[in-house]
């Protein structure tokens, strides 16, 4: 078993340096503090800094995630748990930009050779919505959609970031649209593992209400923004005060948190 095991961490610890590109370490794109403005005039390309991008904290100008070593152990152990655990269910990302996050969940499958479950991509592949002020006040202000250039990324670019590490096959589907339009009908029946990268109070709440149903007790939930956007933590609470759910908060960096399912129904 510990023969199999080294060559395992080996290949998915490649994998993580690769999609985070620590290796050839990319400039930065850098927009100020989290709270700031994303006014497209403040952008400024920086040089490579390893705790901005081992906590997630800037834009790589390369690399195929921005989500962050801390971010990428916590998926690769969430992941390989419900492995472990046989908790059953797909994995799903709502928000994937470039891709490299759900790249990392197809790589652990294939490393432990699981057949049986499907890597969900959803995303609108075109950016962010337009925040709505009036239907979601918690997003007023957040203009996150004048970064579209470079948060908008193509469907062809992801499928070909994963045919890129060998990955793109038939355990991979993807779901394109906002999530409002996509997410209520997706034909995923159950999920072990749960990733929301939705930034806004919206996408945030549509991910968790039309997905968290689907998720097997024992899967778990991660939440990219809660810590850096104050709507995206808001729709959470929002979310698990209206359900009842009272499973503990687990912090991963400044940003992400996660927690395991435990209750079979959402407010039970």
């Amino acid at each position: 078993m510990n023969d199999v095991a080294e060559p395992v961490r080996l290949y998915l610890d490649l994998m993580k340096r690769s999609l985070s590109n620590t290796i050839y370490r990319d400039p930065r794109i850098w927009f100020g503090d989290w709270s700031g403005s994303l006014e497209v005039e403040q952008r400024e390309v920086r040089p490579f800094d390893e705790g901005s991008r081992s906590e997630g904290l800037d834009i790589p100008s390369v690399a195929h995630t921005m989500i962050g070593g801390h971010r990428l152990d916590n998926l690769q152990e969430c992941t390989e748990r419900v492995i472990a655990d046989g908790v059953p269910g797909d994995l799903l990302e709502a928000g994937v930009w470039r891709g490299g996050a759900t790249i990392l969940m197809r790589a652990v499958l294939k490393a432990h050779g699981v057949r049986d479950r499907t890597v969900w991509v959803a995303d609108s592949f075109e950016g962010l919505p337009e925040a709505d002020p009036e239907r979601y006040p918690a997003d007023r202000g957040g203009a996150v959609h004048l970064w579209n250039d470079l948060l908008g990324v193509s469907r062809e670019q992801v499928e070909e970031n994963f045919r890129r590490y060998g990955l793109l096959d038939d355990q991979v589907r993807f779901l394109q649209g906002w999530f409002r339009d996509t997410l209520p009908t997706a034909p995923v029946e159950s999920l072990a593992v749960l990733r929301v990268d939705g930034d806004l109070y919206e996408s945030t709440m549509d991910a968790l209400t039309h997905l968290y149903p689907r998720l097997s007790v024992g899967g778990f939930v991660i939440i990219d923004d809660y810590g850096a956007l104050a709507a995206c933590r808001l729709a959470v609470q929002h979310f698990r005060k209206r359900h009842g759910i009272t499973e503990p908060i687990t912090r991963i960096d400044r940003s992400g948190v996660f927690w395991r399912r435990t209750e079979p129904e959402a407010g039970r």
